[in-house]
């Protein structure tokens, strides 16, 4: 059976961990290898993680001692994976009862496999429910399945000492070209919490990004990948000054 190393980062994020940790362990497809990241917490979402891990054997938890950011975590939890495929999960989200039966189903010998997702508030009422129109469009890891090997041949991590550290995980990992394929799927559940890091990012970090998207450019070698940076970028100027 096919082993899923899913890797869910923790911060302060007691009232949720429960109902994401659940979605985990109740999926059909139980050959997981579970790795909860506490970064740092300073609410009790570690000694929520450590009762679930005495009760079932596949989770696994790491805990930093202070608060390094989501791209620390996840690097971590690569550290200790040793599935076949990756999966991230963020801690105040959840997936669906047949996220990974259906991803698996799906992926075959692709590198990746790439779904939409829903917007949901915390009572579960659906806001927004997406799916991809091209492949680059959606920046977050948890809308893909990966292939553990992609990861070591590429040596791929995520940047650390920024925000928005997705959007340069995904221009690294395209850059690969992967082998990929969009589903017709939206069973990932986006938490819209105001009070969550995606909310509450600044005008430094805006600048940081776009000077490493610079960098990128400049750096590139091949003319897809520098037209991907170049697009990344105008859409996400014209996304901030839509939202701001």
């Amino acid at each position: 059976m096919h082993t899923i190393s899913v890797i869910v980062p923790i911060y302060n994020a007691a009232p949720y961990l429960a109902r994401c940790i659940e979605s985990l362990i109740h999926q059909p497809h139980q050959a997981l290898q579970i790795i909860l990241i506490n970064d740092g917490s300073t609410d009790n979402s570690l000694a929520v993680a450590e009762q679930y891990a005495a009760q079932d054997s596949r989770i696994e938890v790491y805990s930093l001692p202070t608060n390094q950011g989501q791209s620390v975590a996840r690097n971590l939890g690569l550290q200790h994976a040793n599935g076949e495929y990756i999966s991230f999960v963020d801690a105040d989200d959840y997936i669906d009862n047949d996220f990974y039966t259906y991803m698996l189903q799906n992926i075959s010998n692709l590198d990746c496999v790439q779904i939409g997702y829903r917007r949901v508030t915390k009572e579960g009422k659906i806001l927004i429910e997406k799916l991809p129109k091209h492949f680059y469009q959606f920046t977050s890891p948890c809308m893909r399945l990966y292939r553990r090997e992609v990861f070591s041949k590429h040596n791929l991590r995520f940047p650390q000492g920024m925000i928005y550290e997705d959007v340069i995980f995904s221009l690294d990992f395209w850059a690969t070209n992967p082998t990929y394929k969009m589903l017709p799927y939206t069973g990932y559940n986006y938490l819209a919490n105001t009070q969550s890091t995606t909310a509450t990012r600044n005008l430094v970090a805006k600048e940081l990004l776009f000077a490493t998207l610079k960098e990128k450019r400049q750096q590139s070698k091949s003319i897809f990948h520098r037209l991907l940076v170049l697009y990344t970028n105008i859409r996400l100027q014209f996304h901030f000054k839509r939202y701001d």
